[in-house]
């Protein structure tokens, strides 16, 4: 069951832990001072327990009930309760759930931003239940715009923030291509649109750490893309593939992917030519195979300056290969080798630069994670302990929900290297290491129930094709 608290929550972008609890402690020092009550002013809300929260169960205690009456002005058992199908609001909701001498213009306004918002969710659900007969014109165009607005934050917040979003307008695309009713000039499109979803799902699925649902909705995402007759596209889930391939230690499977991608985009003009050459070079830097790494990231930068930027591009976000993301692959696959020197140490110190703006359109949290744990790897390469810790350090602080895979991937490898290393049987490598180790063990973790299939028809799994199921690391 789906609860108001949590549809309220999902409407908001509040679903990660650290969004949503500042707002829960600014409520309750609001109404620490609206109650004269300064016991209230230091409430605040575990991730554990806003966890059950979020999910449903384990309600809250006494003052916490009466915050979030404050933040989102409902009852506690309304909250709890299901959401309900169409936003039917008391009159008394138009102000604050205090008394009126008491209420701010702020909270009001914060009260009737909430009604809207949840009215314009309702309305657009029934818009789309009018036109699903033929998959109408703003169904499409509400389609379009959602995966045009999660493509763009995918990569700046946590997975549980789109996650829910993305499964829904999944389902909503493969049920207008399972109806059969689309028209003839909407079935490209839902196509297309299907793969792009299918393809965040993969990432999604990836970054959880569940290479099966990645693969599977990889494998559906290409079949869409071949349906849409979109080259670009399709060159661009053989690089997701070769990404899940790179990330689960399969080199071989990512240098395959890699080609067969390079081989389908071959007359494509947009940046994913760049990023096929960059998986190439990954995947080779895993085999050991220097002269295939260094054929790759010339022909990356080859094909950067032949780049025209295509629809792909257009989506942004992992659909774009823009030069610092280039930079970051180039000097991960040099540390993949195994040596570094000052040279390296720039490149890396670089790369990281080029995530340090996080303003920047192309900013992700995760390739700035992979970029420090590369600059740590190679300074510790040339025995610098200190250096290697300043590196990696931010990367430790992240809070647990943005502890993807990969990242937790990049700073093992860091690990690794301290436990072979020059430094090892020091204290600092070995605090280090115990740093690492506490940071890995909380990964972040969510809700994922039977995970999504693929849509009938659309794609089927072969056993033989599937490899022995393994926990994937990924980042980028």
């Amino acid at each position: 069951m789906r609860t108001l608290l949590r549809a309220l929550i999902d409407q908001r972008e509040w679903r990660a832990y650290d969004v949503f609890r500042p707002h829960f402690e600014r409520a309750a020092r609001e109404l620490a001072k609206i109650e004269d009550n300064p016991g209230l002013a230091g409430l605040s809300v575990s991730d554990s327990t806003y966890q059950r929260w979020y999910y449903g169960s384990g309600r809250p205690r006494p003052a916490a009930r009466r915050v979030l009456r404050h933040l989102f002005g409902y009852s506690v058992d309304e909250l709890w309760a299901e959401e309900p199908t169409q936003p039917t609001l008391p009159a008394e909701r138009l102000s604050t759930p205090h008394t009126d001498h008491r209420a701010t213009p702020a909270t009001d306004l914060q009260q009737l931003g909430q009604q809207a918002a949840l009215a314009a969710r309702r309305a657009m659900e029934f818009a789309m239940k009018a036109e699903c007969s033929e998959a109408g014109p703003e169904t499409l165009g509400y389609l379009q715009s959602e995966v045009y607005r999660i493509t763009r934050i995918y990569n700046r917040v946590s997975v549980a923030t789109v996650l829910t979003d993305l499964a829904r307008i999944q389902a909503t695309t493969f049920r207008l291509l399972e109806s059969g009713r689309a028209k003839p000039s909407q079935v490209r499109d839902l196509y297309l649109l299907a793969a792009v979803q299918s393809g965040m799902l993969a990432k999604a699925s990836h970054d959880l750490g569940d290479p099966q649902s990645a693969m599977l909705q990889a494998r559906a995402a290409a079949v869409c893309a071949d349906q849409a007759e979109h080259l670009a596209m399709s060159a661009w889930v053989r690089g997701l593939q070769s990404g899940i391939s790179y990330w689960a230690n399969r080199p071989g499977d990512a240098l395959r992917y890699a080609r067969e991608g390079a081989a389908t985009g071959a007359d494509v003009q947009g940046s994913v030519t760049v990023w096929l050459a960059a998986q190439e070079a990954r995947a080779a830097a895993l085999m050991g195979d220097a002269e295939t790494v260094q054929a790759a990231n010339h022909r990356a930068e080859e094909l950067r300056e032949e780049t025209t930027p295509d629809d792909l591009d257009a989506l942004g976000g992992n659909f774009t290969f823009p030069h610092v993301r280039q930079n970051y692959f180039t000097v991960e696959a040099s540390v993949l080798l195994g040596s570094g020197n000052a040279t390296l140490i720039r490149r890396a110190e670089e790369a990281v630069r080029g995530f340090s703006d996080t303003d920047d359109p192309h900013w992700s949290f995760g390739a700035e994670a992979g970029c420090r744990s590369n600059l740590a790897l190679a300074r510790l390469y040339t025995g610098d302990l200190e250096g290697t810790a300043e590196a990696v350090q931010p990367v430790l602080e992240l809070p647990p929900n943005q502890r993807n895979a990969g990242i937790i991937s990049s700073v093992k490898r860091v690990r690794a290297s301290l436990m072979r290393g020059p430094a090892r049987g020091t204290q600092a490598a070995e605090e280090l290491r115990e740093r690492i180790t506490a940071f890995s063990s909380h990964p972040a973790l969510i809700e994922l129930g039977q995970g999504w299939l693929p849509p009938r028809g659309c794609a089927t799994r072969s056993r033989s094709a599937e490899p022995e199921a393994r926990r994937v690391d990924h980042a980028e």
